[in-house]
């Protein structure tokens, strides 16, 4: 056939005659199906038809005309002069040799299904789509569930026609390609039931960070539309690359999405062939993919990904889009193209770490929170659009607040200093979109349009982690450029103390030896939420508590209280472990005081009321008490899920709070006999060191641990009998103090002594060089820092080992 090329007959190399989409397609097809990708077979319709139908109607002139001088910035005249063109080609009929091939490759394909006539997927495939940077995402129109001759034609007529969409036009003039050096190819694929299963889109990097370690997959029921378009909150799931090719489960992340509409198939005969149903109570409570089919896809992401760096001869990260057929359960991949964010930052700054971070440390008003898109912060006056219709009013500058943005914003987008919707997950095609044009945005922000009105001075960060915020009021805030070539390596390691999981790709890149200190409360916190022996009373069916609907909800998607909770922390630590892979990273097991734990959901039943919590109940001395020892237990089974399951061998374990070298050996034989072996897989029990006690009778606590981390903060509290928490007395908390300095001293030499660890993660490097210097002069192991103080601190370290003749 002329016209037509078969996905068999296609590879990479023909984007200029079936587009970047179709040629990928074509190429996966090829390379990629016989390595047990499962891809849905299908057609190119070829660029030449493109032409061919403007040509046979003499259009092409006149569409050069309602092109010539056009101001894309001018809304209202981009929108009047595209419909023209798109009214035009769609008027024209298809030339009738034209309109023979196509019906007659979509027989052969209806054959090979066995049907009399199959459904499929309509795409749009522009010629210079899906470069290595930039994406076209959504600048053309995609019909599903096509099915029947009629409505063939009549869809690939729309496909030429969205050649000239507002966006399509406003994105091409925005990035200097000639509108009549594109053109467009319609791909013709069989459609995958997924109607009758779920789909959604999928990244071989984070998107927000560009860690390359990571899949990022996004999932929804239903036919995938509402994922790329932004009109569901999907699913999420993070898997981390390494671990799984070395057979692991490795599963990092877990997000349950609002899924509160999935998209089917209409009746035969209906107006559109497709349309969104409400999903059922189960299915809003449920993920969409089971642990097994997420690492099925990461896997493809991964197959995909090495086959497209190997061809292209350099890396090249993935956007995919995937599709689960709910009659037989398998996983097809229906688009890939590369990923054109990130993988541009990296050739563009490879050598320079860029941070955006607000001036005011102070507690500021958050009106609203949703998923943060890029690592940006905008400033400016709310606008609150309802309809696309009336994004004209958006004037330079402002924060566009609307329902959902799909591709057809972007020239709204380009003016607006941060975007924030409704609804959208951080994988839909306006999410792509806004990174690509560097403007922040925060979806997913529920009752955005009804909690922010036009006028309001907010400033919106997508700074903080992969949560966005949007804070009352105008904030100053700072953009820190490092450049890493210029930064030696000192002796002394420099770890990281870290607490955020979410922010631990980002973290990762500022240069680190490690982690120092992950602290486990932050998770059990912001994941878990309930007291943990609340969590065990419900897993045994013993008693409810309040708040128990709250927690309840926040359980959906899991099997009972104990998987949630064992689930939750490994996902959490395993976050963590493999931003900083294989780099060590140092988890601390739960430290909270019984007042801290009595604030938890359920927590009042289960907490003592003690005067002074800090010197009361907390840390090991909490383990292998007859109260709270199961609850113990389930960290450990977390722990080791993270170690063992998802491969994370790199983890060591801290053990906070330890009073008697007895209280070690009851604590250490938990951990035994839950799956954490001291030495086993090179796992290592390290103590913190934060008792005068500890410093003391040193010799016999590194008899049973690998090491020490110096804790400065209890430690002084401690040893100057200062209650930390006590405004009266605070003016004596010093870590200065000559005593600490000795107590400091005498735990490093007791490591030295045995051969042991000896690290610091307390706060007192981070506030005082001349700590970080004594430390150093002392030959500590490690000194691990808060991330907003590592740059300076490692500067320092490396000038003061210079001066000291460590090398």
């Amino acid at each position: 056939m002329k016209y037509i090329k078969f996905f068999k007959e296609l590879n990479n190399k023909d984007v200029p005659i079936v587009g970047g989409k179709n040629a990928s397609i074509g190429e996966m097809f090829q390379e990629l199906v016989p390595m047990g990708i499962k891809v849905p077979n299908g057609f190119a319709i070829t660029s030449e038809a493109y032409w061919y139908l403007l040509d046979s109607a003499g259009i092409r002139e006149k569409i050069k005309e309602l092109l010539d001088g056009i101001d894309v910035t001018e809304i209202d005249v981009l929108n009047v002069r595209s419909k023209k063109i798109r009214d035009m080609i769609f008027g024209t009929p298809l030339p009738e040799d034209l309109r023979k091939e196509i019906l007659e490759a979509y027989k052969i394909l209806s054959e090979e299904y066995k049907m009399e006539e199959a459904d499929v997927a309509v795409r749009s495939s522009a010629t210079a789509e899906d470069l290595p940077d930039a994406s076209f995402a959504g600048q053309q129109d995609t019909y599903l569930s096509v099915q029947g001759q009629t409505e063939l034609i009549h869809y690939v007529k729309s496909c030429f026609a969205s050649l000239f969409t507002d966006r399509a036009v406003s994105y091409r003039a925005s990035r200097g390609f000639d509108h009549f050096k594109v053109a467009l190819s319609v791909g013709v694929q069989k459609m995958v039931r997924s109607d009758k299963g779920s789909s959604g889109v999928m990244f071989s990097i984070d998107t927000e960070t560009g860690f390359k370690d990571a899949v990022f997959i996004t999932s929804s029921w239903g036919l995938g539309e509402n994922v790329v378009g932004g009109t569901v909150n999907p699913d999420e799931f993070y898997v981390f690359k390494p671990s799984l090719e070395l057979g692991k489960r490795p599963i990092l992340k877990r997000q349950l999405g609002f899924k509160n509409i999935k998209m089917v198939y209409a009746a035969p005969g209906a107006k559109h062939p497709t349309k969104n149903i409400e999903t059922t109570e189960e299915e809003l409570k449920s993920f969409s993919l089971e642990d097994d089919e997420v690492l099925t896809l990461a896997r493809y992401a991964m197959l995909i990904e090495r086959h497209y760096s190997k061809e292209a001869g350099e890396y090249r990260p993935m956007d995919m889009e995937w599709a689960k057929d709910g009659n037989s359960g398998e996983i097809f991949i229906v688009q890939a193209r590369p990923e054109t964010v990130q993988s541009q930052k990296m050739k563009k700054q490879s050598n320079t770490f860029e941070k955006y971070f607000l001036k005011d440390k102070g507690d500021k008003e958050i009106l609203l929170t949703g998923k943060a898109v890029g690592g940006k912060i905008g400033i400016g006056k709310i606008r609150v659009i309802d309809n696309i219709s009336n994004m004209g009013e958006l004037k330079q500058g402002e924060i566009l607040v609307t329902d959902n943005t799909d591709p057809d914003w972007e020239p709204a987008m380009k003016k607006a200093a941060a975007v924030i919707t409704n609804r959208g997950g951080r994988t839909c095609h306006a999410a792509i979109v806004a990174r690509e044009i560097g403007v922040p945005a925060i979806v997913g922000a529920v009752g955005a349009t009804e909690k922010l009105e036009t006028g309001m001075e907010v400033t919106v960060s997508c700074a903080e982690g992969e949560d966005g915020f949007v804070y009352n009021g105008v904030y100053e805030y700072e953009v820190e450029k490092i450049d890493l070539s210029t930064l030696e390596q000192p002796k002394t390691k420099i770890y990281m103390n870290i607490g955020n999981p979410e922010k631990a790709f980002s973290f990762s890149m500022i240069p680190n030896n490690g982690v120092g200190l992950a602290r486990m409360e932050f998770i059990i916190n912001n994941y878990i939420k309930a007291h943990p022996l609340a969590l065990i009373d419900l897993h045994n069916g013993n008693k409810e508590f309040d708040g128990v609907e709250s927690v309840r909800e926040i359980m959906s998607g899991y099997a009972n209280p104990k998987d949630f909770f064992v689930k939750k922390i490994a996902e959490g630590v395993g976050m963590i472990a493999s931003a900083f892979y294989p780099k060590p990273v140092i988890v601390r097991t739960s430290d909270f005081k019984s007042n801290e734990y009595c604030r938890m959901v359920g927590g009042k039943d289960y907490e003592p009321n003690e005067e002074n919590p800090m010197i009361g109940y907390r840390g090991a001395s909490r383990y292998y008490s007859e109260q709270y020892r199961q609850a113990f237990e389930w960290e450990c089974e977390a722990l080791a899920m993270a170690r063992n399951e998802m491969g994370f061998s790199n983890m060591k374990i801290m053990i906070p709070f330890l009073r008697t070298p007895e209280e070690g050996r009851r604590v250490l034989d938990i951990m035994r006999k839950n799956g954490l072996v001291q030495g086993e897989n090179g796992l290592e029990i390290y103590v913190m060191c934060e008792l005068p006690v500890n410093v003391v009778l040193a010799d016999e606590f590194l008899q049973l641990f690998d090491g020490f981390s110096i804790g400065s903060n209890d430690l002084t509290q401690l040893t100057l009998g200062v209650d930390r928490d006590g405004e009266l007395v605070s003016h004596i908390f010093n870590e200065r103090n000559p005593a600490l300095l000795k107590m400091f001293k005498m735990a490093i030499e007791s490591c030295k002594k045995h051969n042991k660890y000896c690290g610091i993660c307390g706060q007192a490097p981070s506030d005082y060089p001349e700590i970080a210097e004594f430390l150093v002069e002392n030959g500590i192991t490690s000194i691990s820092l808060n991330p907003d103080s590592m740059i300076e601190t490692w500067d320092r370290i490396v000038q003061l080992e210079k001066k000291l003749g460590i090398s």
